[in-house]
C-alpha cells in the first residue's frame, strides 16, 4: 500500500526563515522512497550545520521543516562528521508516478584498483594487530563517464524496481550534484517518543541460488568474525543512544536479504525520555557508525583518512527526512553513488576486523558495488 504523503496542517502557513539561514541555491529535483513515504519534488538546497554540531543541525532541518508547505524537511550528511551538511526543503510534494525509464549511454568505466584495495586492508590489519583500533570500514569506487546526461531520478527508479524494500534516495547535495541510492540500513526512525534502528554489519555475497545462498546465511550466523564485526556496531548505537531513553532493548541479530548481499541485522527498539526530541539531532550523534566508519571511531576515521585516496563526501553519510514535530526517519547513505551530468561515481566498502581476508573483503565490495551498477545497465 502506497504510505500517505505529508500535507500541510489546515490553516497554517510556513513561517519566514530566520535571517540566519544562508540563502537557497537553484531548484533541484528529488525523490525519496521508504516504507513511510514516496514522494517527489522541486527542493532548494542550503549548507548546513555538520553532524558534530548535532543541537544546531537538528534545529536547522526543523527550520526547514517549518518554511515548507509540505511541512517535512530533508537533510544529508557527509562522511566527514564535521564537514557541512545539505539541508534540502522541497516544495509542491507530489506522489511519484510511473517514471519512463530512458536509456543510459555509458562511455566507459574506471574502478579504482583492486590491488591498491587489497594494500588497504592488509595496512588496516596491521593497525589491527597492533591494538590501534579495532575495526575499520574500508571503501572503493567505480566511476561510470557517460555519452548523454544522466538523470538521477530515473537512476533513483531503476533502483525502486531492484530493492524493493530499500530506503530509495535522490537527492540533492549541491548545485548539479546528487546522491542516489538504495539503502537497506535504518540509522534512526522516530514517532514520539518510541526510535528504532536497524544496523547492518558482517556479510556475505548472494549468488542467487537459495540452496547457496541459505548454507551462505548460516554461516553468517555462526561467524565469529562477523558476529564480533557486528557487535560492535550494536553495541556503539546502544550506547550512545541509551542516555536519552528511559527503555532500551537489542534483539538477537539474524540475517537481512537484500538484492546481492546478506547482512547480519539486529533490530534496536527504545523510548525516549523526550518524546519532542529532534530525530535529526539524535542520527547525528550516532553517525557515523562503525558500520561505515569502525571502532574506536576517532581511530578508524584517523585509519581511513590515510589509507584512502579519495574523499567519500556523502558516501558512508546519512540521509533522511523531519517534519514539524521532529519525528522522521534517517538511513545509512550506503549502495550509493554521486550522480553529475557527465559521470556516476558508485561506492562500496567492507568493515575489516581481525581475522578479515583481503580478498573475501575485495569480493564483498564487488557485490555491494553492483547495486548501484547494474541500475545504470
Amino acid at each position: 500500500m502506497t504510505p500517505p504523503l505529508w500535507t500541510t496542517e489546515p490553516g497554517t502557513t510556513a513561517p519566514e526563515a530566520p535571517a540566519q539561514e544562508p540563502a537557497a541555491t537553484e531548484i533541484h529535483p528529488m525523490h525519496w522512497r521508504s516504507s513511510t513515504a514516496e514522494v517527489s519534488a522541486d527542493t532548494s538546497i542550503t549548507v548546513g550545520p555538520s553532524a558534530q554540531r548535532s543541537t544546531d543541525l537538528g534545529a536547522a532541518i526543523d527550520r526547514a521543516a517549518r518554511r515548507s508547505t509540505a511541512g517535512v524537511a530533508f537533510g544529508a550528511l557527509p562522511f566527514d562528521r564535521t564537514a557541512a551538511s545539505t539541508v534540502i526543503t522541497p516544495a509542491d510534494i507530489t506522489h511519484i508516478a510511473d517514471r519512463p525509464v530512458t536509456q543510459l549511454k555509458r562511455a566507459s568505466s574506471r574502478p579504482s584498483e583492486p590491488s591498491d584495495y587489497l594494500a588497504g586492508v592488509s595496512s588496516i590489519l596491521s593497525r589491527i594487530a597492533d591494538g590501534t583500533v579495532d575495526k575499520v570500514v574500508l571503501a572503493r569506487y567505480s566511476d561510470m563517464l557517460l555519452e548523454s546526461p544522466s538523470d538521477p531520478l530515473d537512476i533513483a527508479a531503476r533502483l525502486a524496481v531492484r530493492n524493493p524494500s530499500a530506503h530509495v534516495f535522490a537527492l540533492p547535495v549541491g548545485p548539479g550534484r546528487h546522491l542516489v541510492g538504495a539503502s537497506p540500513e535504518l540509522l534512526l526512525a522516530k514517532t514520539g517518543a518510541n526510535v528504532r534502528s536497524h544496523p547492518l554489519a558482517g556479510s556475505a555475497r548472494r549468488t542467487g541460488d537459495p540452496v547457496t545462498d541459505e548454507q551462505a546465511a548460516d554461516r553468517l550466523r555462526r561467524s565469529d568474525k562477523d558476529l564480533r564485526e557486528h557487535r560492535y556496531v550494536v553495541e556503539a548505537i546502544c550506547d550512545l543512544l541509551s542516555p536519552h531513553c528511559r527503555r532500551l532493548s537489542a534483539a538477537d541479530p539474524d540475517v537481512v536479504a537484500t538484492d546481492s548481499m546478506l547482512h547480519l541485522g539486529t533490530e534496536i527498539t527504545a523510548e525516549l525520555d523526550d518524546p519532542h526530541a529532534s530525530v535529526s539531532r539524535l542520527a547525528a550523534e550516532l553517525h557515523p557508525t562503525p558500520a561505515v566508519c569502525g571502532t574506536p571511531r576517532a581511530a578508524a576515521g584517523a585509519a581511513i583518512n590515510e589509507t584512502e585516496s579519495f574523499d567519500r563526501g556523502f558516501f558512508a553519510g546519512a540521509v533522511g527526512w523531519q517534519d514539524r514535530a521532529g519525528d522522521g526517519e534517517w538511513a545509512v547513505s550506503i549502495r550509493c553513488g554521486e550522480v553529475t551530468a557527465e559521470r556516476v561515481r558508485a561506492y562500496a566498502g567492507a568493515g575489516i576486523v581481525a581475522g578479515s581476508d583481503p580478498t573475501a573483503e575485495l569480493t564483498e565490495t564487488e557485490g555491494k558495488l553492483s547495486t548501484l551498477l547494474a541500475a545504470l545497465g
